[in-house]
Order: structure tokens, then C-alpha cells, then sequence
């Protein structure tokens, strides 16, 4: 064994068992995948790869777990865990992702991502490039700030799921269809992905999340996908209206047979509500009844704050009848600190 005569010199007293040893034909090499038994064998420990720290997050549990997400966007959170508190009281089970919304040029909110983790849920950051053209973050104008979210990211030492500019099929945001091509769209999130990767920002769970296709069927989804490889992942922002919804295949079909078409990623129902109206609560059991049949579908994210409409569930008694009983289900809902 090479390391004998340093073993000699610096512990004189175990020159006798470590060269015992050795005769007794134990010259095999320390398993790599076993720290304790390389200390045994008295092997030096290999220095960390360069970019895999040893204390790096590892999110492959979360990607696909046994059990749902049961997600929520609210008002004040995650800044303050007193919203999650009341939300959980309402619907009588703890939401596992806490969705919150980050116009480009907000810095990275490493305490409330921190606090939404110790509270035992996924923090989940909407990414709105408002006033920002595509092209310009494809370009690199902005990869100095982009270094400084990704490196903040890295190091809040907790998952985050992140989403950069849902809906980019839509025409209604600046990063939409009528200022952004696909192009554009796939060049800036690859641009933003391998600046992350770059800062060793491994902890992120990269969210694709488009707009279900209904409102514009003529936006064919695959030009802007930016790849498996960029992806981990499809989301899908879709909300039911008293006017046209009836089923959840009506609803998210079209657009789950278009993604896979070209991606086997999991699903997840990125955000989505029911209009408030006598056919809400029948929403919501479609709602949960779909995404309990489909194994690729990870979870949902319900949006519990009044934008356009009020979609909160505390101004709908019959809805939250209906949601409370429904996210009662034990395939709702873990801890994913340990899934």
C-alpha cells in the first residue's frame, strides 16, 4: 500500500496492523461510493469535483415523487409564513410549493425561499422579464445580473423551482407573441440555464410552463421548447371559466397531447383556478380527479389571489367545500425536506 511509510513515520504503533493487513491480501482500492470504508482502509478522501460541492442540493427526489404537490400562490408569502398558516387552516392540509411572482431586476429572495423550505414546501419563483425584449436577454445584455441571481440562488442551499417568462405562447405579456419570437424565447432561457449552471446553481428545478393552448390554438408549442436537456419540469398555466369549461380533458388536453409530441418531462399544473360560479365547485373535482389519474402529472398550484378575478377560495364557501374534501385525498401532500 502506498501509504505505509507515511503511516510509519507519522503512527509508529500501527506500522504492525496496517502491514498485517496488507499481507492478509486486503489490496483491493476503497469503494468510491463508500466514505467510511475509504477512512477504514485509510485512503485519503478525494477532494470534491469541481462544481458538485459537497453540501450541493440534490433535487432528483422531488422530480417525480410518489405522492402530489399540492401548491399555492398567496398574497404576502412567502415573505411571511402567516398567509400559509391561514390557507392551511382553510383547506385543512399544509400546501408543499409556495408560488411567488419576481419581476426581472428583483433580486433573488434567498430568506423567504429559505423560510418557505423550513416550513416544509417547494419555493417556486415566476420569472416576468417586464420590459425586457427576448432578444436582449439572448444577447447578453443582461448576464451580469443573471450571474448574480444564479449565484445568490446557489447559494440559499435549498431546491427552487423556477419558471422564466410562463406563457411566452400568449399574447398578453411583454415577453409574449407579439414583440418575441420563438427564437428568441428558446436563445434566452438557454442563455439563462447555462449561466445558472455555470454558477454551480444545480439546486433548480427548471419549469417550462406555457399557457394551455385553447385561447391561441394557432401558436404551435415545440419551437418554443428549449430541449429536454433545459427542462425538468412542463408546466401548464390554465384556468376554468364559467363560460366555456366543462372537463379536465377539455381543458388541459389539447395541450398535453401537443407536449407529448416532443417531451416526456412531468407535468404540473402551474397555475390555475375556477371562476367563481355555480359550476366552480365542479371544476375543482375535475381538477383533482385529472390530475390523479395521470401518473405524469406531479401536482397543482392553485392561484389564491384576486387578479382579474377573485380566485380565492375563502370567497367561494361551496369552492372550498369542494377543494378542502378533494386535497383531503392522502395522494396529496408531503414533506419534500423528505419525499
Amino acid at each position: 500500500m502506498s501509504l505505509l511509510p507515511s503511516l510509519r513515520a507519522k503512527a509508529a504503533g500501527l506500522v504492525l496492523a496496517v502491514a498485517l493487513t496488507a499481507l492478509a491480501g486486503c489490496d483491493r482500492p476503497a469503494s468510491a461510493g463508500n466514505p467510511r470504508e475509504a477512512l477504514d482502509a485509510g485512503a485519503v478522501q478525494e477532494a470534491p469535483a469541481a462544481g458538485k460541492p459537497q453540501d450541493a442540493v440534490d433535487i432528483t427526489p422531488l422530480l417525480q415523487p410518489s405522492k402530489k404537490y399540492l401548491g399555492v400562490a398567496l398574497d404576502g408569502a412567502p415573505a411571511s409564513m402567516d398567509p400559509v398558516k391561514s390557507y392551511t387552516a382553510m383547506v385543512g392540509k399544509q400546501p408543499n410549493i409556495i408560488e411567488n411572482y419576481a419581476a426581472w431586476g428583483d433580486q433573488f429572495d434567498a430568506a423567504g425561499s429559505r423560510l418557505s423550505w423550513q416550513n416544509g414546501a417547494l419555493p417556486y419563483i415566476a420569472w416576468e422579464p417586464f420590459k425586457t425584449p427576448l432578444a436582449d436577454i439572448a444577447g447578453g445584455s443582461s448576464d451580469a445580473y443573471v450571474k448574480n441571481f444564479a449565484s445568490a440562488v446557489q447559494k440559499a442551499k435549498v431546491p427552487v423551482a423556477i419558471s422564466f417568462a410562463h406563457e411566452m405562447n400568449g399574447h398578453w405579456y411583454d415577453w409574449g407573441t407579439k414583440s418575441n419570437s420563438p427564437e428568441d424565447f428558446v436563445k434566452a432561457w438557454r442563455r439563462i440555464h447555462d449561466i445558472f449552471q455555470d454558477r454551480g446553481a444545480s439546486n433548480v428545478i427548471w419549469v417550462w410552463s406555457p399557457n394551455i393552448v385553447n385561447p391561441v390554438p394557432k401558436i404551435p408549442l415545440k419551437p418554443y421548447y428549449p430541449g429536454d436537456g433545459y427542462v425538468d419540469w412542463v408546466g401548464m398555466v390554465g384556468y376554468w371559466t364559467q363560460c366555456c369549461d366543462r372537463t379536465f380533458e377539455g381543458l388541459y388536453g389539447p395541450t398535453m397531447t401537443q407536449i407529448r409530441t416532443f417531451s416526456a418531462k412531468p407535468l404540473v399544473i402551474s397555475e390555475t383556478a375556477a371562476e367563481p360560479g355555480k359550476r366552480a365547485p365542479a371544476f375543482v373535482d375535475e381538477l383533482f380527479s385529472g390530475v390523479e389519474k395521470r401518473e405524469d402529472i406531479v401536482g397543482l398550484i392553485w392561484f389564491n389571489i384576486t387578479k382579474r378575478a377573485d380566485w380565492r377560495l375563502e370567497k367561494a364557501p361551496t369552492t372550498l367545500t369542494q377543494f378542502k374534501l378533494r386535497a383531503a385525498d392522502a395522494a396529496y401532500g408531503f414533506d419534500p425536506r423528505n419525499p
